[in-house]
């Protein structure tokens, strides 16, 4: 037998069982620790969207799930158990064992796909399989169930199918849609469902409401031409993606912005003019009352008012006088009570003590719990430090990648 494989056992216990090899050449790159130590069972029925199931597991352990899985008889006409197995690094569980696997005690259970047949049988209590079980001892137990709904849209436009969603949600399970794609009610793509299931998983009543201004701001000079910071708003996306995936509840103010988010968030508002975004700071300072503000964006300390019209091109210089704007973070101190606040300061060609000395000022004239403060010449060196976090009480964190970075910023906002 090949070094690269390792036997699971005898398994065949009349009807069946786990597949019988592992294979070692599944490893994964960690891309958080949203479910680490997380106990997560994932269900995958007889729909077409099976086919999904090997990228949907690797990308459950990218995020270090302790990872279960049991098939329906239907999804192996779909997808080989072991493929599957290879995906999630774990031997199958496809029928009925002496183990009761099914019955272990989950922190959530995802059901990928769910068919319109599964969903039912589980709204109902029918038992008619191994994976009916556990999905009614995970309700029994009052595990946290996401359901995935997969099905043609004639199937999802009956009302009886309005009623079994519904029924889901009366019970407390979470449901995760897509939009609908040439006429079916298509699965979302793995990290999209990875990421609700994070969020889910990490949600409590410990859980924050954050808001994170991102992103360049840009303000014109003339009807065709801008003045505008260099910002392309990756990390604020990354700090957005972790928080949201820790179970908080997370409120995007972008700006212009040429990096995206891997999957889409629920909250996310823009405007990328200086004022334009502090007019919307405000709005969401005064409805929605975040409990948490990072201010990531980099907002245009200087610009000027925009001339009528297209300056004509010639040869003549072009003199601007910049005026200073306000500042974002300064105008929101009467506004966002005793929340905790994270400021971001970036310098450039400047000792590593300036930029400190410079960090320090910023605590101590806007009141702010902590500040990321970045060089910009170390920021994207891998052999440099990421960069530095100033505490309000003295400490300076070094950062060493953007992990080590949205880690301390889970800390500071969740020190418990």
């Amino acid at each position: 037998m090949s070094s690269k494989t390792q036997t699971v056992g005898d398994a065949l216990l009349n009807d069946i069982v786990l597949v019988g090899i592992v294979t070692r050449d599944t490893g994964v790159a960690i891309h958080s620790d949203a479910l680490l130590g997380k106990r997560v069972l994932l269900a995958i029925s007889g729909g077409i969207a099976a086919v999904e199931s090997v990228r949907l597991a690797r990308e459950l352990r990218r995020h270090q799930a302790d990872l279960t899985v049991i098939m329906s008889e239907e999804a192996t006409k779909i997808i080989t158990p072991l493929a599957v197995s290879w995906g999630s690094d774990t031997i199958v569980h496809q029928g009925w064992a002496s183990e009761m696997s099914q019955l272990d005690d989950f922190d959530v259970t995802l059901i990928a796909p769910a068919t319109r047949n599964t969903i039912s049988k589980h709204v109902h209590g029918i038992m008619d399989s191994p994976l009916m079980m556990a999905l009614s001892a995970s309700r029994g137990r009052k595990s946290k169930l996401c359901f995935v709904p997969s099905m043609h849209t004639d199937l999802f436009d009956d009302p009886v199918t309005t009623e079994l969603l519904d029924a889901l949600r009366d019970e407390g399970s979470h449901v995760i849609f897509n939009e609908v794609d040439e006429g079916k009610l298509k699965q979302p793509d793995p990290i999209s469902i990875v990421a609700e299931v994070c969020h889910v998983a990490n949600r409590s009543q410990s859980s924050k409401s954050i808001a994170i201004t991102m992103g360049a701001n840009r303000a014109p000079i003339d009807a065709v031409r801008a003045i505008q910071n260099a910002s392309s708003g990756r990390t604020g996306w990354i700090i957005a993606e972790y928080l949201h995936r820790m179970g908080h509840n997370v409120i995007c103010i972008a700006g212009k912005t040429s990096a995206n988010p891997s999957f889409s968030l629920p909250n996310v508002f823009r405007d990328g003019t200086p004022d334009g975004m502090l007019e919307l700071c405000k709005e969401i300072a005064t409805a929605s009352k975040p409990d948490v503000w990072i201010h990531a964006a980099a907002v245009l300390d200087y610009f000027t008012e925009a001339e009528h019209g297209k300056k004509p091109s010639g040869k003549d210089n072009w003199e601007l006088n910049l005026n200073p704007g306000r500042k974002h973070i300064e105008e929101l101190r009467g506004l966002v009570g005793d929340s905790i606040r994270i400021g971001f300061k970036l310098e450039s060609d400047v000792e590593v003590e300036t930029l400190i000395q410079r960090a320090e000022a910023q605590i101590e004239r806007y009141g702010v719990n902590a500040v990321v403060a970045n060089l910009k010449e170390e920021m994207n060196d891998p052999n440099k430090l990421r960069a530095r976090i100033v505490h309000d009480d003295g400490r300076i964190e070094e950062i060493e990648d953007d992990f080590s970075l949205v880690h301390a910023i889970q800390g500071i906002i969740s020190p418990n």
